[in-house]
């Protein structure tokens, strides 16, 4: 067990290597993106600005909460972008192809090498842009969290990584069936907009499903109770994180077990 566990910290660490120098032979492309999501972030900004210049509050949420919110979302988002985002979305293709073949006979598992073969440093660079809006709507909203809080809240922010994860392999995994799976990809950016607003505005089964199946509501909203509304005990909304996260990935590793009995190499 503890050999495979370094085995795969090995080839990890190369992957990872390999990955920073190709992101470093393209600046240009690598600052362009830096600046599409910064943009994309600051559209975010503006469009709290904008509804707040209407109200006092969103189902009881303030405008520096609702920043908090966001500056959650975007940090979760592009940590997962950074580290499983692109090797997700290329697994289509690899299966079109018959590169999977190449996965398939690594000495680890398949859906770890799947998972982590490239790396994003400019989305690990703008999860530091959500980091700093977290940390300036915690000084505007005067609250001062304990480290208590602060590691709740590393520990919602893992799990978030971890559903944004599920969400994604499941999506792709469709592909060994259909082959082409690019409109479920999509599908993925418009699934997780969800999670950006307020959990209150949610009702009925739009909100059982997208808490209890997928707890696309909880990604965010969790974390940014235990900062913001710590004395609303958010015990019950993180146990409930926890769980179906755990649930997510047994199932997603179910499916993807199946998708590669499904899979058919190119030498077949």
């Amino acid at each position: 067990m503890i050999a495979a566990l370094r085995r795969h910290a090995e080839i990890y660490g190369i992957m990872l290597r390999n990955s920073l120098i190709r992101e470093m032979s393209f600046k240009a492309n690598f600052l362009l993106w830096m600046a599409v999501e910064l943009l994309w972030f600051i559209g975010q900004i503006i469009f709290v600005e904008v509804i707040f210049g209407y109200t006092g509050n969103i189902g009881g949420w303030t405008k520096w909460e609702m920043v908090l919110l966001i500056g959650t979302h975007q940090l979760i988002a592009q940590i997962f972008q950074a580290f499983f985002y692109v090797n997700l979305s290329n697994i289509p293709e690899l299966v079109r192809t018959g590169k999977m073949d190449f996965l398939l006979m690594l000495p680890v598992d398949a859906q770890f090498a799947a998972s982590v073969k490239q790396f994003g440093l400019d989305s690990l660079v703008n999860a530091l842009i959500g980091i700093a809006f977290v940390a300036v709507s915690i000084w505007k909203l005067g609250v001062h969290p304990s480290l208590l809080q602060f590691a709740l809240y590393a520990a919602c922010i893992a799990c978030g990584v971890a559903v944004h994860y599920c969400v994604m392999l499941a999506l792709t995994s469709c592909s060994f069936w259909i082959v082409r799976a690019d409109g479920l990809i999509y599908g993925y950016y418009n699934l997780f907009n969800i999670g950006r607003f307020p959990d209150v505005i949610y009702r009925g089964l739009f909100k059982f499903v997208f808490t209890w199946v997928l707890p696309i509501i909880l990604v965010a909203n969790v974390p940014s109770r235990v900062l913001a509304r710590f004395s609303e005990n958010p015990a019950p909304a993180i146990f409930q994180l926890i769980l179906v996260t755990a649930a997510l990935l047994l199932v997603t590793r179910g499916i993807w077990r199946m998708a590669v009995r499904r899979y058919g190499s190119a030498s077949s």
